[in-house]
């Protein structure tokens, strides 16, 4: 089984410089799969989560086109092949 997480150019210099890392895992939630990516690249964990290893307020987290806010969050299911894409949110005025 692979996942596919697609790193934002703000996240890239944390993931070796690429801009999407597959994981040869068998990860069932994304909290499975984000576990593996902490393991390869740790530098990414502390932007894209808290301590309490919730999701950052100002980051969003999709697989494929839906938001895992509205899915069931870091127990959202995902299955071989997922696509998960890790967007800052933007902002500005």
């Amino acid at each position: 089984m692979s996942v596919t997480f697609h790193i934002p150019g703000a996240l890239r210099e944390f993931a070796g410089g690429h801009s999407s890392v597959e994981i040869e895992a068998s990860p069932s939630t994304v909290a499975d799969a984000l576990a593996t990516l902490w393991v390869l690249y740790p530098g990414v964990r502390d932007r894209i989560a808290t301590e309490q290893g919730q999701i950052r307020e100002h980051i969003n987290i999709f697989v494929g086109n839906e938001d895992i806010r509205y899915t069931g969050g870091l127990m959202s299911p995902i299955s071989d092949g997922s696509q998960i894409s890790i967007v800052p949110a933007i902002s500005g005025g």
